[in-house]
């Protein structure tokens, strides 16, 4: 794999303060005396929390909600984003390449990262004090690279099936070793989802023992908005791997162990607004660092134009009706009216991100708000889904209405059953999960397609507005496009990847 060998991507991934998919690796290491000490180690670690400010914003979010039935282009997107939105999705996309090799090049920091820690362990170099401190850098590095290694298997690998789950070729390749070379017989073919996953999980297992250990010694992690991975962040992805692999009951039990420490309540309706403009929320478990010197990459600039007259994309007429407009406080978080198209049409535009107002570089804005990868309304929807499909139906309403009870005014319970309880519970998935990414991969996981219907009836003027390549844009169930392909320079450059593409490229 020429992409994680050849070029010392380390200096991508930990030398700057994001992971833009449009930014180039520069700078280089000698990567033999790169750490040498305690202070090289908790440097690197930094690059890694940095790393995660861009994988968790920007493009890594919006693309894979812009490919499916959430939003229109307009014309007034030259096409940014349109590969995603218009459906044409091949292996040869710069965006996939960038996103494949971004990625790796992050796992590649990290192998390296945790090679030099291990040999400073086995030198016998470290005190008491230096250990604690150690440890708890393994165990963060381990999760960024479990993170890393789940972003792509929910990008570029099927749906987990247990009776494919032995067969080598669906999985990704798993490097664990920092070892740049020229040797295209050493790159390592994708393997069984089986390794895959048992790999994600075990580093995850280790990360949250490590992280367990150092919370002994300083739990101050252990809170909202919290700005470095606790045992809570950890439990938290368990709990969404867990609910993508059909593990229903290890779904529930992460994710209760979160809700249940009673440390991440539910944004009341009154906060639920400054969540998404201030990035304070009750419900945030954990929220990387940024500030006006120190951004990750903006999520809000693909919906809106920093001159407030145009917007790239904006919600379907289907989008907007899900929500009641007069109660639900996420259709006032979300949505706000605008003249685009320079004032030539009022529109509905998706203000989810609309900016922190601290972390503006400038008088315009730059629609750059921290990201909130974990959040307790994520792991409600997660047991309420769990539950359904284990027929637990008094635990998946009591879920469902608690969520609900703290987003729509005046809200009262309703009792569901059967099908129309899943059919609810996705739909509040929608809802309150809109623009945060998790679209594309929730309809490949229930074997949904999806219509994206052109009309706004209410507001006709709107429909001349719409790129009409994606007007009616349908994928059925099982389209090959709800998996990305492996890149295509991937695919020439490593021979153990032969036949291994998937389906469709």
């Amino acid at each position: 794999m020429k992409k994680i060998y050849l070029a010392l991507m380390f200096a991508a991934g930990v030398l700057t303060s994001s992971c833009d998919m449009d930014k180039t690796p520069y700078g280089s290491l000698d990567d033999e005396s790169a750490i040498q000490n305690v202070n090289d180690c908790e440097r690197f670690r930094n690059g890694l929390y940095g790393s995660m400010r861009g994988l968790t914003t920007g493009s890594y979010v919006y693309n894979a909600d812009l490919q499916v039935d959430l939003f229109h282009g307009t014309i007034d997107n030259s096409n940014r984003g349109g590969e995603f939105s218009n459906g044409l999705i091949y292996s040869s996309s710069g965006d996939i390449t960038n996103y494949w090799g971004g990625l790796y090049s992050v796992i590649n920091s990290a192998n390296y990262l945790l090679e030099r820690m291990d040999m400073m362990y086995a030198a016998g170099m470290l005190s008491e004090s230096d250990m604690v401190k150690m440890k708890r850098y393994e165990a963060e590095t381990r999760f960024v690279r479990a993170y890393c290694y789940y972003w792509l298997a929910d990008h570029f690998c099927q749906t987990y099936s247990a009776d494919k789950g032995a067969q080598e070729g669906l999985g990704l390749p798993i490097v664990t070793k920092y070892h740049p070379t020229g040797d295209i017989t050493l790159y390592p073919g994708r393997s069984s989802q089986n390794d895959m996953w048992g790999f994600i999980e075990s580093e995850l297992n280790l990360a949250y023992d490590g992280l367990a250990a150092y919370e002994k010694v300083d739990a101050s992690n252990l809170k909202p908005n919290a700005h470095y991975f606790s045992t809570n962040a950890v439990l938290a992805l368990q709990a969404r791997i867990a609910l993508l692999k059909g593990d229903y009951s290890t779904a529930i039990q992460k994710a209760e162990t979160v809700i249940n420490t009673g440390k991440y309540p539910l944004a009341e309706i009154k906060d639920y607004v400054n969540m998404w403009t201030n990035d304070e929320g009750s419900e945030v478990i954990f929220r990387p660092f940024m500030d006006n010197t120190e951004l990750g990459n903006s999520t809000g600039g693909t919906y809106l134009s920093i001159y407030l007259n145009s917007a790239d994309y904006i919600p379907t007429y289907e989008t907007l009706a899900m929500y009641d407009q007069k109660k639900d406080i996420r259709f006032k978080a979300y949505f706000n009216v605008w003249e685009i198209t320079e004032g030539k049409v009022k529109a509905f535009v998706f203000t989810k991100y609309p900016g922190n107002e601290a972390l503006k570089t400038g008088q315009q804005p730059n629609y750059v708000n921290m990201s909130k990868p974990f959040r307790t309304s994520e792991l409600y929807l997660i047991v309420a889904e769990a539950a359904a499909a284990t027929n637990d139906e008094t635990k998946a309403n009591k879920y469902l209405n608690d969520l609900r009870a703290k987003r729509i005014e005046g809200y009262e319970e309703a009792a569901y059953s059967g099908k129309g309880l899943v059919d609810a519970i996705r739909e509040e998935r929608k809802k309150e999960l809109l623009g945060e990414g998790y679209r594309l991969s929730d309809l490949r996981r229930w074997n949904m397609g999806f219509e994206r219907y052109a009309d706004h009836p209410e507001n006709p003027d709107i429909n001349s507005i719409i790129v009409q390549l994606g007007v009616n844009m349908k994928y059925e169930a099982g389209d090959h496009r709800f998996v990305w392909p492996i890149p295509t320079d991937e695919m020439q450059n490593n021979p153990q990847l032969a036949g291994q593409q998937n389906p469709g490229y």
